[in-house]
């Protein structure tokens, strides 16, 4: 078993959702952690993961039930069963949560303190009708995080399953919230793969 260490690296502005909002100021602020830094879950990666790996088998044109990594590494959960035993399986890999690097983590929380407002930006958008008029009460405002380089980990991934998650990591080019429309443009990348 292995243990891999990635990073995240986004290259624009980007929006992990903590479900909170700022009242009338911004309707959706990015989740951070209990320093006001922002995370990424290790649920929202696994998640991204998963999805990744779903596309590439759609790519094949092959089903998830064809592939038993999928269902062996992220775990299962099947709404339609009846049986409680078959309803949920736990994946073997533990992911971590995505966190700024630990020297700057230091600096950001030890040493300055005003520093932190500006790893976060405020964005507007509104919706545009077919006469090119924005739509009443459609203006929305949300805050971002500027761009940076998160770390995490992988923990309990055999040989074989690592050569498939670097290719879902290397699948994955945005990430979170409207990234159809420029935001979480990101590359991950293993930096190191700790054997045990």
């Amino acid at each position: 078993m292995a243990t891999l260490h990635y990073s995240i690296t986004f290259f624009s502005y980007w929006h992990t959702g903590s479900g909170l909002t700022s009242g009338a100021d911004l309707d959706a602020l990015v989740i951070k952690d209990q320093n006001n830094l922002p995370y990424i879950p290790g649920k929202t990666l696994k998640g991204l993961l998963k999805g990744a790996a779903l596309d590439l088998l759609e790519l094949k044109n092959r089903k998830p039930e064809d592939d038993p990594f999928i269902k062996e590494f992220f775990g299962y959960f099947d709404e339609k069963s009846m049986e409680e035993s078959t309803i949920h399986t736990r994946g073997s890999a533990f992911f971590t949560n995505a966190h700024l690097d630990s020297s700057l983590r230091k600096i950001l929380t030890d040493q300055n303190e005003s520093l932190k407002p500006y790893l976060y930006r405020s964005m507007a958008s509104t919706a545009i009708d077919e006469n090119g008029v924005a739509q009443k009460g459609s203006l929305r405002r949300i805050e971002v995080t500027v761009p940076l380089t998160l770390h995490a980990a992988i923990y309990n991934v055999n040989k074989e399953d690592a050569l498939k998650i670097e290719q879902c990591m290397n699948w994955i080019k945005r990430m979170g919230l409207n990234r159809t429309r420029g935001l979480g443009r990101c590359k991950f990348e293993i930096v190191k793969k700790e054997e045990i």
